[in-house]
């Protein structure tokens, strides 16, 4: 996300991946500050996702959305529903970056059409300039051959903000597929995206599955932002709390 939708806090987001209405009302009301709708992975459809998108305010700066690829189509789709950002799984070169940026921002800075479907979406006398202030940019950064190309991917016109993504950036690594690294390379890889993105002026974001964990890094300035859990991960624990809380009376109860 840009720097100025920070609002001099660090926003908490989570990850939808089923095509619901409601999620992202329960999850604003439990605190969240905003939701990403992953077209990457899950079951949620662009058709779903664009619905999703008109159906929140449209002054919302944390409705973002994930896609699968860095085709131009879905992104603009996305975008004219509302989306405030999108985010671009692997990036690994400038090239990626800078496709990236084309297909999110509007000309001069990129080359995404003009459709304003949702008009006074962005704030302005000029809707190219204010879309190009409102919308984000997001390279998602989860591989080494990211993190050591981080500089030339950082570096690039137009982007916004940095995502790391640390189950597939510690596969990467020869690691078991998991998030919430307190050392080795995967810390080591978000220290370094850390300075890169610093010294260039982009927001660096995280997805982690612990609230401690993403509070240690944020208060250790490693991170702008984070998405903390996804949909389906987080009613499953609540599924497991809430009949594990039952097991005592299940297994004590009478047979008769």
């Amino acid at each position: 996300m840009k720097r100025a939708a920070l609002g001099g806090g660090n926003p908490v987001l989570y990850h939808q991946s089923v095509p619901s209405f409601s999620m992202p009302e329960w999850a604003a009301a439990a605190g969240y500050d905003g939701v990403v709708l992953d077209l990457q992975h899950g079951e949620l459809g662009l058709e779903a996702a664009c619905g999703i998108l008109r159906s929140l305010p449209r002054q919302s700066a944390y409705c973002y959305a994930r896609v699968g690829s860095l085709d131009p189509a879905p992104v603009l789709r996305l975008l004219d529903s509302g989306a405030r950002g999108i985010i671009a799984p692997a990036i690994e070169s400038r090239a990626e970056a800078e496709a990236l940026v084309a297909a999110v921002a509007y000309p001069p800075v990129g080359n995404r059409s003009l459709g304003p479907s949702r008009p006074a979406l962005y704030q302005g006398a000029s809707y190219t300039e204010a879309g190009n202030l409102a919308v984000s940019a997001i390279a998602q950064i989860e591989t080494k051959t990211g993190v050591d190309r981080a500089e030339e991917i950082v570096s690039t016109p137009g982007l916004d903000s940095v995502y790391i993504g640390p189950a597939d950036l510690a596969v990467s690594y020869g690691l078991p597929g998991r998030g919430d690294w307190a050392d080795g390379p995967v810390r080591a890889a978000i220290a370094h995206v850390r300075e890169v993105t610093a010294a260039h002026g982009v927001t660096l974001g995280i997805y982690s599955g612990q609230p401690a964990y993403a509070a240690g890094l944020i208060a250790d300035g490693l991170v702008d932002y984070a998405a903390l859990g996804i949909d389906l991960v987080l009613l499953n624990r609540a599924f497991a709390d809430t009949i594990a809380a039952l097991d005592s009376a299940r297994s004590s109860g009478s047979t008769a």
